[in-house]
């Protein structure tokens, strides 16, 4: 029987293992040949994930995106959906978000309905994800297009028992998210205070620009660190980021 995305995932996680996901938006590459730029950049170092979503998709790439990923990498294509319509059958998972961090009732199980029957009919492995955005500094696409307030950014009690409520509602992932473009990352000492409260793999993105910023966040607790904007403007940072990340690894990564 074939391992899930997600058993594969959680057992990284229990290993200690550290691992960078590359978010692409397709809406902010301008055409064919930049994406195969990227994924060429993402296959040479030996990134692990990479997630596919946004928060607002005008420009009708998304189904060739997804095509094009599968058919030019092996580095597992996971989707990041900023709405129902973001679902590809070829992709090897989804993160079927509920935005555990507001109290927009559509972000929570609204949205959601109306996605499972094509969900369910595509027949691609569901990751149920509890999604929190936090405070990174400045006004995102995330949180304008969700209509919800982020989690205060000092507030790590909040975030933790948040956390702790969504894993306990039984979603298996956590992902926060200070947004892309996000001033500030999310501050090491609230990663920590989420991580001592759930058991499941975690996810941390927005504002991570350093490999001492990926390194920082690893060590709070991090499981994946995503990285998006950044690298749309600086390609080089995908193998410095990969490095930093996986020098923290055990041997037993390779």
């Amino acid at each position: 029987m074939k391992t899930s995305f997600y058993e594969i995932l959680a057992e990284k996680s229990r290993k200690g293992i550290k691992q960078l996901a590359v978010l692409i938006d397709p809406d902010s590459l301008q055409t064919e040949t930049d994406l195969l730029n990227l994924i060429d950049n993402c296959n040479l170092n030996k990134v692990d994930l990479i997630l596919v979503g946004g928060s607002l998709i005008t420009n009708g790439f998304w189904d060739q995106c997804i095509e094009l990923l599968k058919t030019n990498t092996k580095i597992p294509v996971v989707l990041f959906p900023g709405n129902i319509m973001q679902t590809h059958k070829e992709a090897d998972a989804i993160l079927f978000l509920s935005m555990i961090s507001g109290r927009n009732p559509d972000l929570l199980i609204g949205k959601h309905v109306l996605a499972a029957p094509l969900l369910k009919k595509s027949g691609i492995e569901v990751i149920p994800t509890g999604y929190m955005i936090v405070d990174g500094g400045n006004i995102t696409s995330v949180m304008y297009m969700s209509n919800t307030t982020p989690l205060p950014s000092d507030k790590n009690n909040i975030a933790a028992c948040t956390a702790l409520a969504g894993e306990m509602l039984g979603l298996k992932v956590i992902y926060m998210d200070a947004g892309s473009g996000a001033k500030n990352p999310i501050s090491s000492e609230m990663i920590a205070e989420v991580k001592s409260q759930i058991t499941g793999p975690l996810f941390i993105g927005g504002g991570i620009r350093t490999a001492q910023q990926a390194i920082a966040t690893c060590m709070a607790g991090a499981d994946i660190v995503v990285v998006g904007n950044a690298i749309e403007k600086d390609p080089s940072l995908v193998g410095v980021l990969v490095q930093a990340i996986h020098s923290l690894n055990p041997q037993i990564a390779d």
